[in-house]
């Protein structure tokens, strides 16, 4: 879970979520395993690091909530943790222990439901709002367009192009007649990570110049360079 939420930049906390008025099984199986969950949050977060939340377990068993923050610290519940000994008891589900005595030799498991993201739909949902549709490189559906300062540099534009599809990246080139203050507001406005200016002096170099979606001047790379720092980028989830 840190992993998961780390990697997108997001915060969180956690509750645990105790026996509802409406529950299934005996007090004293709910009373062990909230016991269980909390000492399992002590050891993640440390004590003092979750608060609990009185009354809003599921009918089955205790959960952890993990509530994220996005960019505007909005808080959205997404991943859980629940424990349910009741479907184990309906099921008969059992299990074989290492004990050989009569009447030991079988013990009953403990169901865990555990969903990281919550609903696929949902958490994109929530990125969406919380990197405001400025997707880093890692995630971007757009992440470079090649915008040539002249038609003369279309064919160029369109060899890095493919270079970069066959390194794995997503690229398109601005081949239209606006000018190149245009061409570069545009891809900004479509927020793609890159903009890669070429004219005469990075066709004969072999580069491109590139520009943010921020409008900051990167200056000039190698092709070979430019997937190097892509690569590293998506490595690095950046």
């Amino acid at each position: 879970m840190k992993s998961v939420y780390t990697t997108f930049g997001m915060s969180y906390k956690l509750e645990l979520s105790t026996r509802p008025k409406k529950a299934l099984g005996e007090k004293a199986l709910w009373d062990r395993a909230e016991a269980a969950l909390a000492r399992a949050m002590d050891a993640f977060a440390g004590k003092g690091g979750w608060k609990i939340n009185p009354g809003d377990g599921a009918f089955y068993g205790p959960k952890i909530d993990i509530k994220v923050m996005d960019a505007m610290d909005r808080i959205h519940q997404c991943a859980t943790v629940q424990l349910d000994f009741q479907l184990p008891i309906r099921f008969n589900l059992q299990y074989t222990t290492d004990n050989r005595e009569k009447g030991e030799q079988f013990a009953r498991p403990v169901m865990v439901h555990r969903a990281m993201l919550g609903s696929v739909e949902r958490m994109f949902a929530v990125l969406c709002e919380h990197y405001g549709g400025k997707w880093p490189l890692w995630l971007s559906p757009r992440q470079v367009k090649l915008i040539p300062v002249h038609k003369d540099w279309n064919d160029y534009c369109e060899k890095v192009r493919d270079r970069l599809h066959d390194e794995g990246f997503y690229a398109d080139v601005d081949l239209t007649k606006a000018t190149f203050q245009k061409k570069v507001r545009n891809a900004q406005i479509e927020q793609y990570n890159f903009q890669l200016v070429v004219g005469e002096q990075e066709v004969n170099n072999g580069s491109v110049n590139i520009r943010t979606r921020e409008n900051k001047v990167e200056g000039e790379k190698k092709v070979d360079e430019l997937i190097d720092m892509l690569k590293q980028m998506k490595a690095e989830h950046k």
